[in-house]
């Protein structure tokens, strides 16, 4: 039997192990990416939800404005005495049956239910901007991590280039030694100089890793490290003029709209503090039986009938209340105002340095592309100059030094150029 056990256990394994090999390893694009981050991010899903409560409430503030109707039903039973009456004055009769509709309408004669929906309205439109606001900070973190994994990738491809460059100099700078035609410390400075490749390459490979790890953080709901991305950075997008990112930050800027919305929340809100001063209007109509018989007709007698109230509650005193809560959204209006006004500063200012760190990146990509294209080169002449006894060992180390810093330098250079496009889309909403 405990055989049997094992033999089950090594099966159910081995089953899993396969499935697990057999299972495609996703290759996810950024879109993609951004999709998943989308669906896991809680806080972009907390502002979503925001947005959507704050709908509701204005769904609710224009229901105030208009008439409930309820229906009422209500048995009264009074202790009788012998007397239609009963012993509690305060009933019709003994028996009171009363099943009534009720059209029931409330309105504040200084328009404090019109406010309130204007400043539910407003509160709506803020929520939708911080949603705005919270997609396009989770553009700009995706991308970031994103293209991170791509340049870490990038950077373990060099390394192991570098490794490999390394490696075939140190047998080059060995066979040199061997017919004579240079010293033995070549040979030390080519050994120095694979342990420093092999050195560069664990610490590429680590980079890679963590890059990894922070991004499957975004993408997947369970944890989950088997993904691959597309290496879409050759293909660099090109740079929108500042006239247009201009135009398109001030109508579509979700920061500049949040302020807006609340600066209108704010001047509603002091509306609806003032209209607690003015009366407020209950209509009330009935229709329905308020009788001693659960009937329509009594005796011959129609128990059907309807009755109406109007009721003007007119506000006297309250101890100052109503005028410190008028302070209060009066105080709420004007640091409303006080934030659009920086909102305003602060994108004009958001826009330039954005921009040109956008022009800046983009404009060094043609420089680091031509310096690894330089570098490369100039490592591919130091070799042959080795070869022929012209150049040395450490001429060598350094063209080889110089070609990998270049080309990691590129390859930071178009990461940093989409992180600066993605930034600059928080602005505008375009990538």
């Amino acid at each position: 039997m405990p055989k049997l056990k094992w033999a089950c256990l090594l099966l159910v394994s081995w089953s899993l192990h396969a499935i697990a090999q057999t299972t495609p390893v996703p290759t996810i694009t950024l879109e993609e990416a951004l999709q998943r981050a989308r669906a896991n991010s809680a806080q972009f899903q907390a502002a979503v939800t925001e947005s959507k409560i704050a709908h509701e409430d204005r769904v609710q503030a224009r229901a105030a404005l208009l008439p409930s109707l309820n229906y009422n039903n209500q048995y009264l039973y009074t202790e009788g005495n012998s007397t239609p009456s009963g012993r509690f004055i305060a009933n019709n009769g003994v028996h009171e049956y009363i099943s009534q509709g009720n059209p029931h309408d409330t309105f504040n004669l200084g328009l404090g239910q019109i406010a309130e929906l204007r400043r539910s309205a407003a509160a709506e439109a803020l929520a939708r901007a911080k949603a705005e606001i919270a997609a396009r900070g989770l553009v700009a973190t995706v991308v970031q991590d994103y293209y991170a994994l791509v340049v870490a990738q990038r950077r373990y491809a060099n390394a192991q280039t570098a490794a490999q460059e390394a490696d075939n100099f140190l047998d080059l700078s060995r066979k040199l030694e061997h017919g004579g035609e240079v010293a033995h410390s070549d040979v030390v400075k080519a050994q120095l100089q694979l342990n420093d490749r092999h050195r560069d390459l664990r610490e590429a490979q680590l980079g890679a890793e963590k890059a990894r790890l922070a991004l499957a953080v975004l993408l997947f709901p369970n944890f989950n490290q088997d993904f691959n991305v597309v290496d879409d950075l050759n293909t660099t997008p090109a740079l929108p003029t500042f006239a247009d990112t201009e135009s398109r930050a001030q109508s579509t800027n979700p920061a500049l709209a949040a302020a807006m919305a609340a600066a209108r929340a704010a001047e509603q809100e002091v509306t609806v503090a003032r209209s607690a001063h003015f009366p407020t209007l209950i209509l009330d109509y009935w229709y329905g039986i308020d009788a001693n018989h659960f009937a329509t007709r009594t005796d011959g007698f129609r128990n059907l009938g309807y009755s109406a109230a109007a009721t003007l509650n007119i506000p006297v005193w309250n101890w100052g209340a109503t005028q410190s809560k008028v302070r209060q959204a009066e105080f709420r209006r004007q640091q409303a105002r006080v934030e659009l006004s920086a909102a305003q500063r602060g994108l004009i200012a958001e826009l330039h340095s954005f921009y040109a760190e956008a022009e800046s990146a983009h404009g060094e990509l043609e420089i680091l592309r031509a310096s690894v294209d330089l570098a490369a080169d100039s490592l591919r002449l130091t070799n042959l100059r080795y070869q022929g006894g012209e150049a040395t060992a450490l001429e060598v180390a350094d063209a080889q030094n110089t070609l990998v810093q270049a080309r990691n330098a590129y390859a930071d250079g178009e990461g940093r150029y989409r992180l600066a496009l993605a930034n600059l889309q928080t602005l505008t909403g375009t990538l």
